[in-house]
This record gives C-alpha cells, sequence and structure tokens, in this order.
C-alpha cells in the first residue's frame, strides 16, 4: 500500500495524542501503536476497505489533538429496550460509568470486573489478546494502543444467566466531537449460558469517532446468544473489531442489526476450534441517506465434524452504501464440515450501491459447502398482486420487504427483545 502525504500527517496526528494519553508508557500499548504506524491507514487502494472511506472521514472530521468530550448524561432509559429485564453495562464515551449501569443477575451466575484491573491481577492474562491480534487489523492496533476501559466479563462452567446482559455504549457529541476507545473480554466455562445483546446510541450533533475491539471465548458445551444494534442517529464513524472462539460442543447464534451511523464498519471472526460445534451468523442492514454499512465476516473451520450458517440481508435506499465481504475458510483437517453462506440485498434507487463478495477457501476433500449472493429490486408482479387487492403502494412495498427481512430475526429467542427488534425494523421499512 503507497501511504498519501495526508495519511501520513493523520498518523503522526493520532501518534502525537497517543503521547498525551496515561498509558503511553505502557509497552504493550507502544507496541499495538507501532503496528498502527507500520500496517498504516487504508486508502481506497487497500482491498479490504476500498469501498469504506474511513480515512478520508478521520481526516475531514475529527481533531486528534483534541481530548474526548465530557457528557452530561444522568439517565439511560430512552436507550434501554422496553420490557427488558437484563443487567446493563453502560459506557459514555468510551468510560464505564459504574453509577448508570445496572446489574440484576447475582455474581454466582456473572462476574463482572475492570478490564484494567483484572489484567494487572493476573486474573484474564490467559485470554486476553490470545486470538485478537493487532496485526489483524488496523484499527484493531488502534484501540490496543489507544482503549480508555474495557469490562471483563465471566460466566461461570455449567450456569445459565437467566435474563440477558446488554452493554450499552452512548456516545455523547452534544457539545463537541466524541473519540472513544472500548474494550470487551467475554469468557463463558464449560456449559454455561449467556444472551449478550450490544447497542450503540448517540447524541448531539458533533462528529463521533468509536472503535472497540471485543474478544469472546465460547468454551465447551456453553451456548452464547450474541445480538448487535447499530442505531445511531448521530454522525457516528465506528468500527468493531469481534473475535469469537468456540470450542467443542458449543452453540453460538449472533444477529448485527445495522440502520443508522455515518459510517459503520464490522469486522466480525469466528474460530470454529472444536467438534460438533453448530453457529449461526444472521445480519440485516436497512441503510437510506448516506449512511455506509461494512460488514467483514470470516468463519473459520479449524476442526472436523462441526456445521456453520450465515445469512445477511440488506436493503439499500437513497444515496447508502451496503458492503459484504464473507470468508469461509475450511482448514485441512476440518473434515465432514457443513458451511453455507448467502447474501441478499434490494437496492430502493438508481444511487444506492451494493458491493458483496462471499467467498470460500476449502482444503478439505469431505465436506459440504456452498455460498452465493443476490441483488436486485423489488418484485413489480408481487408489487401489483398486491396493489390489485386494495392494498396502498406504500403498504404493499413496506409488506414486501418485511417479508425479505423478517428471515433475519428467526434465532431471537428472548420475546421483549423479538418484539422490539421487529418495531424497530417495521418502523425503518415504513419509511422507505
Amino acid at each position: 500500500m503507497t501511504a498519501t502525504t495526508s495519511d501520513i500527517d493523520l498518523i503522526e496526528k493520532i501518534s502525537g495524542a497517543f503521547k498525551k494519553t496515561a498509558d503511553a508508557k505502557d509497552n504493550h500499548r507502544r507496541e499495538a501503536l507501532a503496528t498502527f504506524q507500520k500496517i498504516g491507514l487504508p486508502n481506497s487502494k487497500t482491498e479490504e476497505y476500498r469501498f469504506a472511506p474511513i480515512t478520508r472521514a478521520l481526516e475531514k472530521n475529527f481533531d486528534f489533538d483534541k481530548t474526548g468530550s465530557s457528557s452530561d448524561i444522568n439517565s439511560i432509559e430512552k436507550f434501554l429496550i422496553p420490557n427488558l429485564d437484563a443487567s446493563v453495562i453502560v459506557f459514555l464515551n468510551g468510560i464505564y460509568s459504574k453509577t448508570l449501569s445496572k446489574i440484576v443477575s447475582p455474581e454466582s451466575e456473572l462476574r463482572i470486573s475492570n478490564l484494567k484491573l483484572s489484567i494487572e491481577n493476573g486474573e484474564s492474562t490467559p485470554y486476553f489478546q490470545k486470538y485478537l491480534a493487532n496485526s489483524a487489523d488496523v484499527f484493531s492496533a488502534l484501540n490496543s494502543a489507544f482503549w480508555q476501559d474495557g469490562i471483563f466479563i465471566q460466566v461461570p462452567a455449567n450456569t445459565k444467566v437467566e435474563k440477558p446482559l446488554m452493554i450499552l455504549h452512548i456516545n455523547d457529541a452534544e457539545n463537541s466531537q466524541s473519540i472513544g476507545h472500548t474494550r470487551l473480554l467475554v469468557v463463558l466455562q464449560e456449559g454455561s449460558e449467556l444472551t449478550l445483546i450490544e447497542r450503540s446510541a448517540s447524541v448531539g450533533a458533533n462528529a463521533i469517532f468509536h472503535s472497540f475491539a471485543e474478544e469472546i471465548i465460547v468454551k465447551e458445551k456453553a451456548t452464547l446468544d450474541y445480538i448487535k444494534i447499530q442505531n445511531d442517529e448521530g454522525k457516528l464513524h465506528q468500527v468493531a473489531n469481534s473475535i469469537i472462539h468456540q470450542s467443542n460442543e458449543s452453540k453460538l447464534s449472533t444477529f448485527t442489526l445495522t440502520m443508522n451511523g455515518s459510517l459503520i464498519r464490522n469486522n466480525f471472526n469466528i474460530a470454529i476450534d472444536g467438534e460438533k460445534c453448530e453457529s449461526h451468523f444472521y445480519g440485516l442492514y436497512l441503510l437510506n441517506g448516506n449512511t455506509i454499512a461494512d460488514n467483514h465476516t470470516v468463519v473459520d473451520h479449524i476442526k472436523p465434524n462441526s456445521h456453520s450458517n450465515e445469512l445477511y440481508k440488506g436493503v439499500m435506499d437513497g444515496n447508502s452504501k451496503g458492503v459484504f465481504n464473507g470468508k469461509i475458510f475450511v482448514r485441512p483437517h476440518a473434515q465432514k464440515t457443513n458451511a453455507f453462506q448467502s447474501n441478499r440485498n434490494i437496492l430502493l434507487t438508481d444511487t444506492s450501491t451494493i458491493n458483496t463478495k462471499p467467498q470460500l477457501e476449502i482444503w478439505a476433500d469431505d465436506v459440504k459447502c456452498s455460498h452465493g449472493c443476490t441483488t436486485g429490486q423489488l418484485d413489480e408482479e408481487a408489487l401489483f398482486y398486491l396493489r390489485s387487492r386494495g392494498i396502498s403502494h406504500e403498504e404493499a412495498k413496506a409488506m414486501l420487504l418485511y417479508a425479505f427481512a423478517a428471515e433475519t430475526l428467526e434465532p431471537i429467542k428472548n420475546h421483549e427483545l423479538k418484539s422490539y427488534l421487529d418495531d424497530l425494523i417495521s418502523g425503518r421499512l415504513n419509511k422507505f
């Protein structure tokens, strides 16, 4: 990659901002910054980021010499999911807020601690950055250098956490720009169960940059339901690096909903490092205006006798841009693997775009694998049929779009959560 002068200037500004941080002398952070400088920020020639102009957005909208903004938020009620009885961990502009957080599960079910302290006392040492490498992505390295706060979550062996756990990222850009970097480490011990919800919410008209890195370890016979909701009304620029590591006979179900934000980039990596694992990945992006949503997924089958199914769908309106790049790897020893991937898209305007690239790399011969993608417009015959039955054009359009999108909600088990997501999706589709 050839860096431009502006890219180099931005790297220097970010590096200068690092020297002002309280942890600038930490060796691990200094190594992460060196990796960030070596990789360099992506530009239009960087294959993995060529449809997401994140560097240009950072250069245009952010002054990294300024410190992050403070927040006057003293209530989170409007950010919560109605009727959902859940524990809530709150981050305000990247900083953990103990006063706004609420833990309703007993410590015997759910153990939550400060990540920095857990690293210092060695509690999280066996897990922290074991699978999420700084060299994997430049923004992973950036986060490792700058992360301000983080949480270490543990579920003890053979424990079912009855109530969901919600991670709420609130970005407050009411008074000035907001720059935040957060970290999450989750470990499900053998035979445990957890429903994890992650939601981003923004307030204010100023620009927001939020990076977060998360490592989730699902041990033998553990079960994780993981839901990510990205519905920010603000000028959010977000890059998320997530790695989930599965062991023998573990079960994983994920759902990612992306609706708002200026530029959203999700790097979602699953390592199926065990036999008899079951993994389901669903995603839905409903975009309008000038929103860019870029989903990069990697499903890596390392051990034999496991099953994965991936389905991402998108609806693009206005000048929005959707990106899906999905990779499935089947390693030489991962025989008897079943792996399926599908990406389907609907474009509602001539100015909306989708760039999709499903990929399979298979080094084993006794497998069942498939991948594919479709892109098109609404079925005019179906639309005509509904209108001929007295249904208005707007209602008929919304009905068809909902029928297209609803399939991605299948893995959601919690009734209140599913009802909330259904209302979000219906509300957006009725506005298209």
